[in-house]
């Protein structure tokens, strides 16, 4: 097939390109040269490489219409229809995505419909028209495509690409078994609810070598957002996380917030950070519920990180508790009636135990904003106020009198940072060989 005249960034090709990957038989390779496509979602099929060369580019284009609505895990929330992504891959088996090129969602439109552009500094867009208390409604009346979507794959390779601009989550893999990330750059995001790499519900994964900037969390796990009995079938869990590096403005390496169907066996070790809003973090909320257990994170090293180690079981109400106001008059949106869904306290309530970390170093450098602001992307203003008047933190370990945290172990650590922070609702916290510097 012919790629050279499609390759100019300009000409649609969603069709050209969809029908390459259709004829690419079992246990085929496709190869996309040099180039940049515009393109709207493509899907991908089993027993196939999709490799994107050095130089190529699927470039979104911006045109809601061609991204199809399909069966979706949203966040967290189930049976929910959303955009599908960029480069989709729905019930595959070994299957393979590759190279040096990239995808580059294109994201500004979708930013800006969200909360505003630059100007209006995260207040404009949607957010604007939709009162304050309803600011977790605002997530799914808002749909935008992720860059990459994976879902109810096995044996799945993901491969030194890059991800840049998603107009959401930059790398989704959701209920799939036997996944490699391995290489993957993701930048250039500016945008709400950027993440970085997220997974979700699966299980024996790998994510290594990565390096990430990403405009919430870097990397996250995830595990449904109601408490359902169902859920119970699809803990995120065996999964290992090495050799990463994540930079501002990424909100660090992540647990939760959707804990409902529980996280297990986690292992970290030998990630870097640099100006990161948060090192290791764990969201949950009083109504997500789950376990969260048997992590251990080790041999990290953390340059001016906001939260070294953010352990929040009552995260961000303002979207968590999904509530209508008594003097709302607008319309209860279909969608909006799974979250609404009042949750009993005592399934509502989050567990989280079981944790080590060990061989952990934080530093802050003596100007630690102009520090952080040097890993800012180029043309990032939105929110520096986070680096500029708050001073970073080592501690914010904080779950309810209910039911605290517990067996949570600090060991070989040497802590460097401005504030202690706040610890409440913890049981059998044990430092051993813990040595802790603040300056204020």
């Amino acid at each position: 097939m012919d790629f050279t005249k499609y390759a100019d960034g300009k000409t649609l090709c969603t069709a050209f390109l969809q029908e390459a990957i259709d004829k690419t038989p079992a246990g085929g390779h496709l190869v996309i040269p040099a180039g940049t496509y515009l393109t709207g979602s493509l899907f991908l099929h089993s027993d196939m490489i999709f490799e994107l060369t050095e130089g190529a580019t699927l470039l979104g284009i911006q045109d809601e219409s061609a991204y199809p609505l399909v069966p979706h895990r949203g966040a967290g929330a189930e049976d929910k229809t959303a955009p599908a992504a960029l480069l989709n891959g729905l019930h595959c088996e070994n299957l393979t995505v590759c190279g040096k090129g990239a995808v580059d969602g294109n994201g500004e439109y979708w930013w800006y419909k969200f909360w505003g552009p630059p100007e209006d500094n995260h207040k404009g867009g949607m957010i604007a028209q939709y009162p304050a208390n309803l600011r977790w409604a605002v997530d799914i009346d808002c749909p935008r495509p992720r860059n990459y979507t994976f879902g109810y794959c096995k044996n799945l390779v993901l491969k030194d690409f890059q991800s840049l601009r998603s107009a959401c989550w930059n790398l989704h893999v959701y209920y799939s078994e036997d996944v490699l990330i391995d290489g993957v750059v993701i930048g250039d995001n500016l945008g709400p609810s950027t993440d970085g790499i997220d997974i979700d519900s699966c299980n024996r994964v790998v994510v290594r070598n990565c390096n990430l900037s990403a405009h919430d969390d870097g990397i996250c796990l995830k595990a449904g957002r109601v408490p359902d009995p169902v859920l119970k079938n699809r803990p995120c869990e065996n999964v290992e996380i090495y050799n990463c590096h994540l930079s501002a403005p990424t909100e660090g390496i992540t647990l939760g917030s959707e804990t409902a169907g529980d996280i297990r066996n986690v292992y970290i070790h030998d990630c870097t950070f640099d100006g990161a809003r948060n090192g290791f973090r764990i969201k949950s909320a009083r109504n997500r519920g789950g376990i969260i257990e048997n992590i251990v994170v080790k041999d990290l090293t953390m340059r001016n990180v906001r939260f070294a180690f953010s352990f929040q079981l009552d995260w961000f109400p303002q979207y968590s508790y999904c509530k209508v106001p008594d003097d709302y008059t607008g319309p209860i949106r279909e969608h909006w009636k799974v979250l609404l869904k009042p949750i009993p306290l005592e399934l509502g309530l989050p567990t989280l135990r079981n944790v080590t970390i060990e061989n952990v170093t934080t530093t802050v450098d003596e100007d630690y904003t102009k520090s952080v602001l040097q890993f800012l992307p180029p043309g990032y203003k939105l929110d520096s106020s986070i680096y500029t008047q708050n001073p970073p933190v080592l501690f914010e370990l904080n779950a309810s009198p209910e039911r605290p945290m517990h067996d949570i172990t600090f060991r070989n650590v040497n802590l460097d940072s401005r504030c202690l922070g706040s610890i409440s609702g913890v049981k059998d916290l044990k430092f051993e060989n813990v040595t802790i510097s603040v300056s204020e």
